[in-house]
């Protein structure tokens, strides 16, 4: 996973966050509800509750661009 240092997330931004300290692979992709310098409100998309985080809390994280894979973009659109 790679950690973006000094990107500012909005709301609508989708990005895969680690779920535990611990060394693995526990990850959940969350949408950004609402983005302010200093919280963050994630929606994990499963009917669960969204929930607020401090964004210096938010250590690892990698966020999705669509723009970036024309391959998958090609795919959906077909």
């Amino acid at each position: 996973m790679t950690t973006i240092l000094m990107e500012k997330l909005i709301a609508g931004d989708v990005i895969e966050v680690k779920t535990s300290t611990d060394v693995g692979d526990d990850v959940m992709t969350v949408l950004v509800l609402h983005a302010t310098d200093d919280f963050l409100i994630l929606d994990p998309c499963d009917d669960s509750t969204p929930f607020v985080v401090k964004c210096e809390e938010l250590v690892e994280y990698r966020k999705f661009d669509a723009g970036q894979d024309d391959d998958a973009n090609e795919v959906f659109a077909a």
